[in-house]
């Protein structure tokens, strides 16, 4: 399978930085055409929506969806209809009832639905999961703090209903516990910090548990200015388990461990690729329903404003 059209809708940083580069490097697909309402291709054609694309382009079968999450799930539903296999940017959707309505909907036609959680594919990932196997876990910190203005400059969206806030970077490290514990994960107590502006947190923090009840303290924050923390510390019977740079480096009781270059996207689409040959999905909806729970049973705390500009 090779040369298979693949268009990407949504045209915005994390489709010009990740997916493009990665699609270019693929041995399966060829990027076709982009559809986005705003953002054109600097040379590939270029659509207002996915409908516009597809008419022009009958010869794509398969899409990557890169829009903000709240306009995902009714590209998708049009995409699956028209036959289309539908890679899901993360978080896939606004709501676990859109990803879950769309996975019936790509069984009933046969399609591949895939969500792309890119942050499990990180370099560390399949490593820590394989030492945590044979461990008995005490406790579990989380610390993900970044500088939104440097990683979402003018992406308004994430503060809008549906733009997850803090927990669009955050349900990253949640998609790499769901990855790594065996156990499942429940969510025990959460506080999220809303600006009088936002509709969404900038800061949050969670406290999970699992089967086994060793504790999981969870802490992400937008305000982090200076060095970034991207970090998930393990304190366990045999040792002491560190995952930092987003999961692309391993350190075991204070030994880094020798990993593959960082490949995330690559990886993705090369998992893609499987799938669709497999005739096959793959709808992890763990880490978004721990989110989901968040912003439901959340105490939420208002602080000062935010804006774009200091």
């Amino acid at each position: 399978m090779s040369g298979m059209a693949i268009g990407i809708a949504g045209y915005g940083k994390i489709a010009r930085d990740q997916h493009v580069p990665a699609i270019a490097a693929s041995e399966t697909f060829e990027l076709t055409a982009i559809a986005d309402p705003w953002t054109r291709h600097e040379t590939l054609p270029s659509y207002p929506d996915v409908a516009a694309m597809l008419q022009a382009h009958p010869e794509v079968a398969a899409v990557a969806l890169c829009m903000p999450p709240r306009f995902r799930a009714v590209a998708a539903r049009e995409a699956i209809a028209a036959g289309l296999h539908v890679m899901l940017e993360k978080p896939p959707c606004a709501t676990m009832a859109e990803i879950e309505a769309l996975a019936e909907q790509a069984r009933k036609t046969g399609v591949t639905l895939f969500t792309a959680w890119h942050s499990q594919e990180a370099a560390g990932v399949a490593a820590a999961r394989k030492w945590l196997a044979g461990v008995s876990v005490r406790s579990v910190r989380v610390v993900w703090k970044e500088d939104v203005r440097v990683w979402h400059p003018g992406q308004d969206w994430i503060w809008q209903d549906g733009g997850f806030g803090v927990f669009d970077p955050g349900i990253n490290a949640l998609s790499i516990l769901t990855a790594i514990l065996p156990e499942t994960l429940r969510l025990i107590d959460a506080e999220l910090s809303i600006p009088a502006n936002c509709a969404t947190p900038i800061a949050a923090r969670l406290e999970l548990a699992s089967e086994k009840d060793f504790p999981i303290i969870a802490e992400f924050d937008f305000r982090q200015t200076g060095p970034q923390s991207w970090d998930i510390e393990i304190e366990a019977d045999r040792g002491r388990l560190v995952l930092s740079n987003g999961g692309n480096r391993l350190l075991i009781d204070g030994d880094e461990v020798r990993l593959d270059p960082e490949d995330e996207y690559p990886a993705l689409y090369a998992r893609f690729a499987d799938l669709i040959c497999h005739r096959e999905m793959e709808v992890d909806l763990a880490p978004m329903a721990l989110v989901e729970q968040a912003f439901a049973e959340g105490r939420r705390i208002a602080v000062e404003p935010f804006e774009e500009a200091r």
